[in-house]
């Protein structure tokens, strides 16, 4: 009786989410054939969304970039005609297409026409360097490149003896054919069903190390939406500009989530924080995706350049992709209003947790609850479950864990369950804290410090843009704390308010024994802080702090918003 009572609590609390999210309406009986035809040939996947989309809302725009509008026929059209396109250059259910592109149309009908012969979608960073970007295609065996034509140089090592095409060209003679020349001449009919479902390949940030291959499982019937939708206020129709990477999960499942909605996926190839606004207003956009830098960016911007937009149609501003400071969720919604809704998670495992504004209001700087569907458990070293409030790892368990890294990596896991290689914990209403990574805790003199708790305290200083901590070798301590800041333009602080600020709030063991001020911070494409690029900072040419901001110096900064 009781399973029976859970089971029929979660298929009533399916029904109300999907009447909240208009989702269930009267549907006419072509539409439910061709569901029931694509599903069959393609799985739960992104070709089946625009197979049925091109059925059900046929003329209803789909992609808005900077070349225009595509509708949802348009798209499954064109995405059959590239499909063709691949199979006549061999690419089929044994392939693997390394997609190397921007926010653009380029990206979507490239990864939808790999997946619609049954071949994997492998997602490349496009801000790895030349390098690193060869090495992934070599290590994840890709069989064919599609990519940006801004990227040829970079992948010169790696074009060789597999077939390349342009997603975007910036030329007008560019060196290998592109997308529009895949489809010139094909059928816009559907190719025959793929022998395989292809899979999505993620790969990890690589801020702890290589880069590795995260194949997504795809969802087994709609628990996993569920989860999702259930606190992300998703509907039907909705038009969703995607700021954040489409090649990071964060960006790549709310496209996916909102083709699941019929939705418009507005995409710009570049942040830019006016032309958001801008994009905003002129597209009466419903919902943004983005990475909480981007947040920052917007806020930086002059009042009176923010007053100039009306950006009221915003419904939801849903961030991902790296921490988010409680100062900075409260001084958005301050800004923008209680539209701001924060997902944790990981490569490996999608999502974790998710905070409301409400909860954000409630408890700053935490990182929510689990979402209906979703297992969470804080564990210690050896798996046993910690009571409230004490720091351990976080593992989670739902339908979309991933299924394991492509080069045969051990993962992290316990039993069915997967970690996130963080740690945390729950407070008395069961929503959760992020204390840090596992291997970025320092211990100084005995004492357990987790970077985080200290970053949140500088950032709270009314003179400080963002800061970093790390731990560095001390001969006496074993580690010291190292902080590295960056000040807001108007203000002026020096080395010993930010330790007299943290001495305030926190135990002397916590306080950084160095402070080095910057002029920006490393980050990666999600906004996240490169400390291994502090850490090489710190190894090489770090100068003491000084009270005139002589000192201040880039360290290899990159534009995580580009």
């Amino acid at each position: 009786m009781g399973k029976l009572s859970e089971a029929g609590k979660r298929y009533g609390e399916l029904a109300k989410t999907l009447h909240n999210t208009k989702m269930v309406r009267p549907t006419h009986p072509k539409v439910l054939l061709a569901m029931k035809r694509a599903m069959k040939k393609y799985g739960p996947t992104q070709p089946a969304g625009y197979a049925i989309n091109a059925v059900a809302v046929p003329n209803e725009p789909a992609i808005i970039d900077e070349l225009g509008t595509l509708t949802h026929k348009e798209v499954h059209e064109r995405t059959n005609q590239i499909a063709h396109g691949l199979a006549a250059h061999g690419v089929g259910a044994d392939s693997r297409v390394a997609i190397l592109c921007r926010n653009h149309r380029g990206f979507i009908e490239s990864f939808v026409a790999t997946l619609k012969v049954g071949a994997d979608g492998l997602l490349l960073n496009t801000a790895f360097a030349g390098p690193q970007l060869v090495q992934v295609i070599e290590d994840q065996n890709a069989d064919a490149v599609i990519m940006d034509e801004e990227y040829v140089a970079l992948l010169d090592g790696a074009l060789q003896d597999r077939p390349v095409f342009i997603a975007w060209q910036d030329s007008d003679a560019p060196s290998f054919a592109t997308l529009d020349d895949l489809r010139e001449g094909r059928s816009t009919e559907e190719p025959p069903a793929p022998e395989r479902t292809g899979r999505t390949i993620i790969l990890t940030s690589g801020t702890t190390g290589k880069p590795k291959g995260a194949a997504r499982a795809e969802p087994r019937g709609l628990k996993s939406l569920l989860a999702v939708v259930s606190t992300i206020p998703y509907r039907r129709g909705d038009r969703m500009l995607v700021a954040a990477p489409l090649f990071h999960a964060w960006g790549f499942s709310n496209f996916s989530a909102n083709l699941t909605f019929r939705g418009t996926t507005i995409l710009r190839r570049r942040f830019d924080p006016e032309d958001t606004l801008r994009t905003i207003e002129r597209e009466q956009v419903d919902m943004m995706t983005v990475v909480p830098v981007m947040l920052q960016r917007l806020l930086d911007l002059p009042e009176e350049t923010r007053r100039k937009y009306n950006v009221s149609s915003l419904s939801s501003v849903c961030a991902s992709g790296s921490a988010l400071q409680g100062e900075l969720a409260t001084e958005f919604m301050d800004e923008f209003g209680d539209v701001l809704y924060n997902v944790y998670g990981s490569t490996e495992v999608a999502w974790a947790t998710i905070a409301g504004p409400e909860d954000m209001r409630a408890a700053p700087g935490t990182a929510g609850k689990a979402p209906t569907g979703t297992e969470l458990k804080i564990v210690d070293d050896q798996g046993i479950e910690l009571p409230r409030g004490e720091t351990g790892q976080i593992f989670v368990k739902h339908d979309m864990i991933f299924e394991g890294y492509t080069g045969g990596e051990k993962r992290n896991a316990m039993a069915d369950m997967a970690g996130t290689g963080d740690l945390g914990h729950l407070d008395e209403n069961d929503r959760l804290f992020i204390d840090g990574r596992i291997d970025e805790m320092i211990v100084s003199g005995g004492e357990n410090v987790y970077p985080i708790e200290v970053e949140d305290v500088i950032a709270r200083h009314d003179a400080v843009h963002e800061t970093a901590v790390i731990g560095v070798d001390d001969e006496q301590f074993g580690e010291r704390l190292k902080a590295f800041v960056v000040k807001h333009s108007d203000h002026d602080v020096d080395e010993a308010s930010i330790k007299s600020h943290v001495k305030q709030h926190l135990a002397n063991f916590k306080v950084p024994r160095e402070v080095v001020f910057l002029k920006e911070l490393p980050r990666n494409a999600t906004g996240k802080i490169l400390k291994r690029d502090l850490r090489e900072h710190d190894n090489g040419s770090a100068k003491p702090a000084s009270d005139d901001g002589a000192n201040e110096q880039p360290v290899g900064a990159t534009d995580s918003t580009e």
